[in-house]
Parts: C-alpha cells; sequence; structure tokens
C-alpha cells in the first residue's frame, strides 16, 4: 500500500505519550518528517525523535502549552522553518481528568486544553495545507464519549466538543484536499498507562473478556490506524470516528 507520506511533514502533538510515540514512529516509518510536541516530558519527545533519526529519518521536538493560545502560532512557523509546511497534524495531545479538582474549575481547564487547544493549532496550520491543496488531520478522542462512565465529566465533555470541531472541519475544508477524522480509543495498555489504577490485573482480564477482540488496545494499534488516516492511501474518509476498541462498545 503506497501511503504518500515521504516528503510530507507531520506533526504529532503528546509525542512523549505512549500513543503519540507509536503515532509518530509509525508516520517516519512511512518516510514523514516527524515533529514531536511536548509539555512537560521533554525527555520522552526527545526519545522520540532520537529514535525516528537513528532509523534514518527526520524529526524535531518542540514545546507546546495547549493552554496558551499566544503562543501556537509561533510553534507552527517552528516547525515550518525547521522540517518544512505541515500537511499532516495528529491532535493527540491530552489532559488527563482529576477526580479530586472543582468540577466547574476542571471543565474549564479541560476545554481550554482538550478543545480549544488543539483547534487553535488546527487553524494555524491550517493556511499551508489549503496552499498545498492537501492535508489529513486525526483528532484523538476516547470511546468514554458515546459510552459515559461515572467520573470524568470534564473530559468527555471537551473530547465530544473536539469531535464536533473536527466533523464541521470535515465538511468545510475538503473542498481543499484536507481530510479530517476521529479516532476513539477505548482502555489503551501502555508501559505506564494513566489509567493504571483503574485496570489492575483483574480490571485488565474483565475488560479483555467482554472485548470480542478478546484483548484491550494497544498504542500500535491506534497508531497504525491513524497512519492510514492521516496518508494519501486515505483518498475518501472524511469525517469519521473509528472505535478502536475491538468491538467493545457492541456489547455493552
Amino acid at each position: 500500500m503506497e501511503t504518500g507520506l515521504s516528503n510530507r511533514v507531520a506533526l504529532v502533538t503528546g509525542a512523549s505519550g505512549a500513543i503519540g510515540r507509536a503515532a509518530a514512529l509509525h508516520l517516519a516509518t512511512e518516510g514523514a518528517s516527524v515533529a514531536v510536541s511536548w509539555h512537560t516530558n521533554r525527555d520522552g519527545a526527545m526519545d522520540v525523535v532520537k529514535a525516528i533519526t537513528k532509523a534514518g529519518g527526520e524529526a524535531c521536538a518542540v514545546h507546546l502549552d495547549h493552554g496558551d493560545l499566544a503562543t501556537v502560532q509561533g510553534v507552527i512557523e517552528q516547525i515550518t522553518e525547521r522540517l518544512g509546511p505541515i500537511s499532516v497534524l495528529i491532535a493527540n495531545a491530552v489532559q488527563w481528568p482529576s477526580f479530586d479538582a472543582d468540577e466547574i474549575d476542571g471543565l474549564a481547564r479541560s476545554l481550554a486544553v482538550n478543545t480549544l487547544g488543539p483547534a487553535a493549532l488546527i487553524d494555524a496550520a491550517l493556511p499551508a495545507m489549503r496552499a498545498a491543496g492537501w492535508g489529513r488531520i486525526v483528532a484523538v478522542s476516547t470511546d468514554i464519549v458515546e459510552q459515559p462512565m461515572a467520573g470524568p465529566l470534564a473530559y468527555a465533555t471537551a473530547k465530544g466538543a473536539l469531535e464536533t470541531a473536527a466533523r464541521v472541519l470535515a465538511v468545510r475544508e475538503a473542498r481543499h484536499g484536507i481530510l479530517t477524522n476521529i479516532v476513539r480509543p477505548g482502555f489503551t495498555l501502555t508501559d505506564k498507562a494513566l489509567n493504571a489504577p483503574f485496570l489492575g490485573p483483574k480490571a485488565v482480564t474483565a475488560e479483555s473478556e467482554k472485548t470480542p477482540t478478546g484483548r484491550i488496545c494497544t498504542p500500535e494499534d491506534i497508531a497504525t490506524a491513524i497512519t492510514y488516516l492521516a496518508s494519501a492511501a486515505n483518498g475518501h474518509i472524511n469525517g469519521q470516528i473509528l472505535s478502536l476498541a475491538g468491538g467493545r462498545e457492541l456489547v455493552r
């Protein structure tokens, strides 16, 4: 399958984490030059850059704070100067919910980081995509938007808003050759899973048994889907929400 990612520049936000790292490495393997962003984990982002360059690819790391919208344009300009115009944007960075925070304060912060930040970043990247007549945007959401669970009101609300924004972009920007899609991971196993307190060995077994595929999602599962949607191999999938929960949503 020809992905057409050679000589493309991709930005993967939150690439110091497991899902972002896997996506960045997959895109680089297909020939894309990859900018990886980090907010608090610079070492993690630099490890991704080193892995890509060691394999013969081109990559750079940039600091990005989704909560500081005034800096977004500068980040896009920095990447463009170092690698070239961005034609692939993977909106993966996230602020995880705090169960101890005041609900309204937590909602305001989550919307700022998980919705407004990615929207501002996409808006800053769109002119170059339009000028090129080609672009791919993939927003990473969560299956709790469709299958709510008690607790993370702010997180689910912000991701739901991001999905709506992405689908509006899909309608508006397709005439410019820009396709926008959403992936919805379910519980995802990583080495340092932030959902580990909810996914002890018994919980992992229980969730796996409830999932038609018999296992829980991995970062590689998500990265493979992202790479296809972000590539030229995808010529007509637009505005879609792709569940990556192994069919779990079908049996709840």
